[in-house]
């Protein structure tokens, strides 16, 4: 399991597209598997479920996002995790982490922007 957390400035719905397109155009087998909002005066939260196939690991690696935001104020959570084969140990993490960098680059790009 791999994990990244960023608290940034922005517009809620515009991130939430982007990292939705970015993940889903970052590979071929890229799937959105689930999600789900919630609104609460100000307080927005989106939760979103992907998976992708890792070539490394010869499996499927799913990707959790979880976006707050109150105003322009956003906090992300983004969770990897299947990337390994192994039964008792984790090892080849490789696919987890490749996915979450993904993310990493796509937050790190909108916050240059804004």
């Amino acid at each position: 399991m791999a994990k990244y957390e960023n608290t940034l400035k922005g517009n809620f719905d515009e991130f939430l597209h982007i990292l939705d397109r970015g993940i889903l155009s970052g590979s071929a087998s890229a799937s959105f598997e689930d999600g789900s909002d919630f609104r609460s005066g100000d307080i927005r939260c989106a939760v979103r479920v992907y998976e992708r196939y890792s070539m490394l690991g010869g499996n499927r690696v799913s990707l959790n996002i979880t976006l707050i935001g109150n105003g322009d104020d956003l906090f992300l959570s983004a969770i990897t995790s299947g990337g390994s084969q192994a039964v008792f140990v984790k090892i080849n993490t490789m696919g987890e982490e490749n996915f979450l960098y993904q993310v990493v680059d796509l937050v790190e790009a909108y916050k240059r922007e804004n």
